[in-house]
């Protein structure tokens, strides 16, 4: 079966980025991904390069920034005050924060900080890289209606107790 809006589609991943350094594996999870297409449940890049594969296909999809997680925008970086981070007492690099957005919560990540001041980076840890997805589609189905209702798969098992539920 061919993949298409309104399948569900898993597959297995290698995430890399330029240099081949391995970012992510869902075999180490052993738990393929599984995402309804069309749906936006995925990079839309990726999505995108997906489209027309079938189960059993193997590919290494290159994804520019831009069709990944978006160019690194240097007005996402800032630097607050120390008083921004009462009750933390060791502020290191590499630390992940949620903060309030105008669009809602959004993940920080410290950048560096000192007795009086944190610079903290708002863009996704990958914003401005370049990535490889080598993907090994399983297997493609068409989805069931609750899955289309929404708008992620389900396990076939919720699908069951959804159409129990509605009898009674």
């Amino acid at each position: 079966m061919t993949i298409s809006p309104q399948h569900v589609v898993r597959l297995h991943y290698v995430l890399c980025d330029s240099a081949e350094q391995v970012l992510d594996d869902s075999r180490r999870r052993e738990a393929p991904l599984e995402y309804l297409h069309g749906h936006a449940n995925i990079l839309p890049g990726l999505e995108a390069a997906l489209a027309g594969l079938c189960g059993g296909d193997t590919r290494d999809i290159h994804l520019a920034p831009e069709e990944a997680y978006g160019a690194h925008e240097p007005d996402l970086v800032q630097t607050v005050a120390r008083t921004a981070f009462p009750g933390v007492e060791t502020l290191s690099p590499g630390m992940r924060f949620q903060a309030q957005g105008p669009d809602g919560p959004r993940t920080v990540t410290l950048v560096e900080a000192d007795d009086t001041q944190v610079t903290v980076d708002a863009n996704h840890p990958l914003a401005g890289q370049s990535l490889v997805f080598r993907v090994d589609i399983l297997d493609v189905r068409p989805a069931r209606r609750a899955e289309l209702a929404k708008g992620h798969p389900l396990a076939a098992d919720v699908e069951a107790s959804e159409v129990e539920d509605r009898k009674q």
